[in-house]
């Protein structure tokens, strides 16, 4: 007698599929989140759960009641000092919350983002923090929002740390005015001469300091030559060879190089070191960040400051605020002139 094949058992896709709603309106639905669900919605979703016999995750389920005690953070680059002071605080604020707090590395990479974040679906965190900056044209953020709304809707928490740009709480930072003040401030310091190292306009960081900087000398009558606008690497090795471009197209017209940041800015220093021109006497330098090796190095960087711990403790902290409200909280930046851009004139 042939055996019978055992039908696999129901998904929650299949659930959703069945009542005709999203996978998100289905899980919060079946894991009673405080989200709001019309209440025709969940009548399908429960009988459509009924007629598979969809069995709930209950992994699931204990996210939607609170009790899971862990919190992941997604960060770019754990070698950057800027992700690594964002992950400083987040450690802190989550321990003094009594939660386990975890990283994810992605590389930089869009991509592998998504890919942590759905493996971290199923390893249930109460809530997921993402750091790093939102990255134009990668065909990927419809995917994103999608599997971070469905997370969200069994109950966990998301927080982003960057530009409020996606459908969920976010840890913004100022990086467009603090270029502008960065640039206002250089110029009434004196300098006219301006080259900038940046990392394209896809990377929505760099595009917003680029423009913010660009913006300031506008309101100071002074502007970047297209040829003194470099494009590299968001990396130390990209502002190595940013300035060895500079160097090997000669360095006449050039007072002051602005990195959008300060491992950019560092590697800039490195380079033009190297080639024998000393930044702070031959060559003025800026960045921006304030990770604590701009104090390090000789000269000391200029820099526009952020509370990068304090971005971190805000982002456990609002991932743990009780409730499903979306909101931003902005991080202001403050300008600090070190020797490394000595007043000119």
């Amino acid at each position: 007698m042939a055996r019978v094949k055992a039908r696999p058992p129901a998904t929650l896709h299949d659930v959703a599929r069945e009542a005709g709603v999203s996978v998100a309106t289905a899980s919060r639905a079946l894991n009673g989140s405080s989200r709001t669900v019309r209440a025709e919605n969940v009548t399908r979703v429960l009988a459509a759960a009924a007629k598979l016999r969809y069995e709930p995750h209950l992994p699931a389920q204990a996210i939607a009641r609170g009790s899971t005690r862990t919190a992941a953070l997604v960060v770019a680059d754990v070698d950057d000092p800027y992700f690594s002071a964002i992950a400083a605080g987040a450690i802190t604020a989550a321990e003094q919350a009594g939660i386990l707090a975890t990283m994810a590395v992605t590389g930089r990479s869009p991509r592998r983002e998504l890919e942590i974040v759905k493996a971290l679906r199923g390893h249930r965190p109460r809530a997921i923090i993402v750091a790093g900056s939102r990255v134009d044209g990668t065909g990927i953020r419809e995917e994103l929002i999608e599997e971070l709304d469905a997370y969200q809707a069994a109950g966990g928490r998301v927080v982003l740390i960057s530009q409020p740009d996606l459908p969920f709480s976010t840890v913004a930072v100022d990086n467009f005015g603090g270029a502008r003040q960065l640039a206002a401030e250089l110029a009434g310091a004196g300098y006219r001469r301006f080259a900038m190292i940046h990392a394209g306009d896809r990377i929505q960081t760099s595009r917003d300091r680029r423009t913010g900087f660009s913006t300031g000398l506008r309101r100071s009558r002074l502007a970047i030559r297209d040829d003194l606008l470099v494009e590299a690497e968001f990396t130390r090795a990209g502002g190595y060879a940013a300035a060895e471009r500079l160097v090997t197209n000669g360095l006449d017209n050039i007072e002051i190089v602005f990195a959008v940041n300060d491992v950019m800015a560092i590697g800039a220093m490195s380079a033009f070191r190297d080639a024998g021109v000393v930044p702070g006497r031959d060559i003025a330098v800026a960045g921006f960040d304030d990770i604590a090796p701009a104090l390090d190095v000789d000269p000391a960087l200029t820099t526009v400051a952020i509370p990068l711990q304090q971005v971190g403790a805000d982002a456990v902290r609002l991932a743990l605020t009780p409730g499903d409200a979306t909101g931003t909280v902005s991080v202001s930046t403050t300008v600090i002139l070190r020797e490394s851009t000595p007043r000119r004139g």
